[in-house]
This record gives structure tokens, C-alpha cells and sequence, in this order.
């Protein structure tokens, strides 16, 4: 069964950078879609970046430029780079996979994904 573990998260100064992993626990290797989301204090959980298992990307505008989603699918994991961290980045950062094939237009939506983690905390002070 798909179990998700993140790891990578911490206190950073803006314009710093951090590395998130992302692994398959149970290393199914079986997982096509993955994601990043993150939730801010007092706000919804909102999609990052999302990647297919050929490695097609895909950001949100608030990634673009910044963040860079990869995966190892021989490792089950999926990594997000973070660069040039702003305060408002702050956000506990969930990863999200599912063994299906998402549409491409699907991939920022949280009721695609079946299998989540628990999060890690990013705080971001300036």
C-alpha cells in the first residue's frame, strides 16, 4: 500500500532554499501522479507543482521560476527544490500521490489524489 513520508521541511530566512522529499514508504513503485500542496495558517491547502511519472511537470504560478518538482522512480520519491524562499511561502507542504493517470488538466485538484502525507512545516522568517 502507498504510504507517504515528507521530510526536508524547517526554519529557513527568506531568499534561502530548502529540499523536500517525498517517499513511497511502502514502496509500492506503483505511483503515476504526484504533488506538492501546501496550507498556510487560516487558509486552504492550495496545489504547488504536480508531476506525471514520465516526468512531465506542471506549477503553479506562484512555483514558477522558484520551485522544481522531480521525482526518482526507482527511489518511490518525489523532490521539490525551493529557491529564493519569500515569508509568505510559510506553509506546512503535504505531498499527494495516486496509482492512476490523471488528465492533465486535473493535476491541481486534491480530490484526484488518493494517497497523502503528513506534512511537513516550511517557515520562512525574513
Amino acid at each position: 500500500q502507498v504510504q507517504l513520508t515528507e521530510s526536508g521541511g524547517g526554519l529557513v530566512q527568506a531568499g534561502g532554499s530548502l529540499r523536500l522529499s517525498c517517499v513511497d514508504s511502502g514502496y509500492t513503485f506503483s505511483t503515476n501522479a504526484m504533488g506538492w500542496f501546501r496550507q498556510a495558517p487560516g487558509e486552504e491547502r492550495d496545489p504547488v507543482a504536480a508531476i506525471n511519472r514520465n516526468g512531465l511537470t506542471y506549477y503553479r504560478d506562484l512555483a514558477k521560476g522558484r520551485f522544481t518538482i522531480s521525482r526518482d522512480n526507482a527511489k518511490s520519491t518525489v523532490y521539490l527544490e525551493m529557491n529564493n524562499l519569500k515569508p509568505e511561502d510559510t506553509a506546512v507542504y503535504y505531498c499527494a500521490a495516486d496509482q492512476r493517470t490523471i488528465k492533465s488538466g486535473s493535476y491541481f485538484r486534491e480530490e484526484e489524489y488518493e494517497y497523502w502525507g503528513q506534512g511537513t512545516q516550511v517557515t520562512v522568517f525574513a
